[in-house]
C-alpha cells in the first residue's frame, strides 16, 4: 500500500495489472503534505511536553517521568491520583491547543492531520512502551481529545480561512 502511494506520487506504474494509477498528484504536493505533517507532529509534541511540565509544576507531582508522559497509559485511573490528573489534563489541553495550531499550519485539512497525528501517536506509544495500550481510560482520553481537536481546529480554520472553503452549493454548477 505504501509503495503504491509512493508510485502514485511519482506518477509511475508499480502494479502492471492495474496499469497507470489514476491519481494525479505531483511530487511537490507530496512534499508539502509531508512538511505539514512534520510541523504538526513537532507542534503536537512540543505542546504536549510544555503542558506536561506546567501540570507537573502546578500539581507538584514528583513521580512523573516527563519524557514518557505522552506515552504512559499504565497509570491507574483515579481523580485523587495526581499522576493520572497530569496525564489526562495534559492530553486534553494538548489536543485542544494542537487543533488550533493545526488550523494555523494546514488551514483546511485539520481533521485529516489530526487523525494522522493521533495514529502516529498510537504507533509511537506502542513502540515506546513495547505493548499495545489496552486500558479504556487511555483510549477515552485519546478519543475525546481527538474529537475536540477536530472540531475546535476545523471551526477555527473555517472562521479564519472562510473564503478558501468550497461549499456544496458552489459545486452544483461546476
Amino acid at each position: 500500500m505504501l509503495l503504491d502511494y509512493c508510485c502514485r506520487c511519482c506518477s509511475s506504474t508499480f502494479i502492471k495489472r492495474h496499469g497507470h494509477l489514476p491519481i494525479n498528484t505531483k511530487l511537490n504536493d507530496t512534499w508539502v503534505v509531508l512538511q505539514n505533517l512534520l510541523m504538526c507532529m513537532v507542534s503536537f509534541y512540543s505542546i504536549y511536553f510544555i503542558v506536561v511540565s506546567l501540570c507537573i509544576g502546578v500539581l507538584r507531582v514528583e513521580e512523573v517521568d516527563s519524557l514518557l508522559a505522552p506515552f504512559d497509559y499504565t497509570t491507574q485511573p483515579s481523580w485523587q491520583n495526581k499522576k493520572y490528573l497530569v496525564s489526562v489534563i495534559s492530553t486534553e489541553v494538548t489536543y485542544v491547543l494542537g487543533g488550533l495550531m493545526f488550523a494555523w499550519i494546514v488551514e483546511e485539512w485539520v481533521w485529516d492531520y489530526a487523525i494522522t497525528v493521533t495514529l502516529l501517536h498510537v504507533g509511537l506509544t506502542v513502540a515506546v512502551m513495547a505493548d499495545f495500550p489496552s486500558t479504556e481510560h487511555w483510549w477515552i482520553a485519546l478519543g475525546s481529545g481527538l474529537v475536540m481537536m477536530i472540531f475546535g481546529g476545523q471551526l477555527l480554520a473555517y472562521r479564519l480561512f472562510r473564503s478558501n472553503f468550497v461549499h456544496p452549493t458552489d459545486l452544483q454548477d461546476f
